[in-house]
């Protein structure tokens, strides 16, 4: 069975590793046991958020796991004490609903008819207990917070013996291949503690949900290294940072694909801008990013999936307790209030999201990735205009009872009869069908004219009333 997860820290990497003798693909830092395994158990594709404020920075990172909930588990550097909570995949669904890629078709003029005139379609977390920050003597391992977060047991640990810490991982069940040492012992020396989480006992497949991770402070880095623990050749990533600006690498190449380089091919209804970007990052090595978009965004739009739907559809309430023995639980309705005040803290009616890709060589991988705020703080577009074309449908001959057109005929009213524009699609490829009608075309009937538009204007007030009084709730 295959689970979505989403897991998140700050700090220069995550490491999954997997627990016991179970396969794990397309998570952070895949690690696997010394066993065959099948050839596809590789990551594939990640893909992350970063929230930045000047208070704290919180990283989800969703990912595709495949096995046993005993085979789960994961070992994230981070910098000091983190607070952990639950998220949802609806987070990232959201995200990308709200900045997905749009291509555009250029302009196709329409075929002539009669003289008739055509118109077309023109932070949060479970409290736990913490025995505190004291730095651990070299060759032990410092336990300094131990708490259980929904189906989760999460322990932090701090060592300045990389060996003592891998004995540790073992001995708790974390099986490390003996490659990665050494990048365990870089983090080690370089002042990284250490989150480890998995499944708490009892707990089944159906259980697993997102988390999230949140460290005081701004910080901006994506863990690389720990993610060429289960990678293949390459390894798509996207990354949203979610800021008060646009943001841009500022350790690794980076370009943007010029809407005027793009190429719409009739015949496919599709253009060539997935071709471009490979040829692109190819140029560069697979080891650079596209920055894809830049926009602003309400909150709403993030917010609005989420909320009109109920919380118990994509949220976990927490247990009575954590390990300390304290009160922790929450509510499904008090997790999703903490997860969407964890990514909107501050009451802003807008929040600038650059949405960064990149498909990553397995040598890019030897360093972390770290953003920077952009010296162009224009915005960028998710929409692009594509203004050349080829294969374009031939118009029919002129019909021969022209003169029964009157200036007034009917007919199908299709994307090719003109208009601006006649196909929009998201992502890099579309289905969509070009079927201009070849009779003489009236102009479609407009939102809101005839009786069926004032229903629906009903309809949709009461939807977002509904939307709105739960959020009201929320922010309470």
């Amino acid at each position: 069975m295959r689970l979505h997860v989403l897991l998140g820290a700050l700090g220069l990497g995550v490491l999954s590793i997997a627990v016991l003798a179970k396969p794990a693909q397309a998570c952070g830092g895949c690690f696997q046991p010394p066993a065959p395994t099948q050839s596809g158990d590789v990551i594939t594709d990640e893909k992350m958020i970063f929230r930045v404020t000047p208070q704290a920075t919180t990283l989800y990172d969703e990912i595709e796991y495949s096995g046993s909930p005993q085979s789960f588990g994961w070992v994230l550097p981070i910098r000091g004490q983190v607070t952990v909570g639950l998220s949802s995949d609806a987070m990232f669904q959201a995200f990308e609903q709200a900045t997905a890629t749009t291509i555009v078709a250029p302009y196709l003029a329409p075929c002539p008819s009669c003289g008739c005139a055509n118109a077309g379609g023109a932070f949060g977390g479970s409290s736990g207990s913490s025995s505190g920050g004291a730095s651990a003597d070299a060759g032990a391992v410092n336990v300094i917070s131990q708490q259980t977060v929904g189906p989760y047991d999460t322990v932090q640990l701090q060592s300045t013996d990389p060996n003592a810490l891998n004995n540790w991982l073992t001995a708790n069940g974390y099986v490390v291949p003996n490659g990665f040492q050494p990048t365990i012992a870089a983090y080690v020396a370089e002042g990284f503690d250490f989150l480890a989480l998995k499944l708490a006992p009892g707990q089944g497949v159906s259980a697993m949900r997102p988390v999230r991770v949140t460290t005081p402070g701004a910080g901006l880095s994506l863990p690389l290294r720990m993610v060429a623990a289960g990678t293949g050749a390459t390894v798509g990533v996207t990354l949203w940072v979610v800021a008060d600006g646009r943001y841009e690498p500022s350790n690794m190449k980076s370009f943007t694909i010029d809407p005027a380089t793009l190429v719409w091919d009739w015949s496919t209804n599709e253009s060539n801008y997935a071709t471009v970007r490979q040829a692109e990052e190819q140029s560069l090595g697979f080891a650079a990013w596209q920055i894809e978009s830049s926009i602003q965004i309400s909150p709403y739009q993030v917010e609005g999936p989420i909320l009109g739907q109920s919380a118990d559809t994509n949220y976990l309430p927490t247990g009575d307790a954590d390990a300390g023995g304290d009160a922790g639980g929450q509510t499904a309705d008090e997790v999703e209030q903490q997860d969407l005040m964890t990514m909107f803290p501050d009451g802003q009616s807008e929040v600038w999201v650059t949405r960064m890709r990149s498909d990553l060589a397995h040598a890019a991988l030897a360093n972390d990735l770290v953003v920077q705020a952009s010296a162009d703080q224009t915005q960028l577009s998710n929409t692009y205009q594509v203004q050349m074309s080829i294969n374009a449908p031939s118009c029919p001959p002129t019909p021969p009872n022209c003169g029964e057109c009157g200036g007034s005929g009917s007919g199908s009213v299709g994307s090719s009869s003109g208009g601006s524009p006649p196909f929009l699609f998201g992502g890099t490829g579309g289905s969509n069908s070009n079927s201009g009608g070849s009779g003489c075309a009236a102009a479609p009937e407009q939102g809101g004219q005839g009786s069926n538009g004032g229903i629906e204007l009903v309809l949709a007030g009461i939807v977002a009333a509904s939307i709105l009084a739960k959020r009201g709730r929320h922010r309470k």
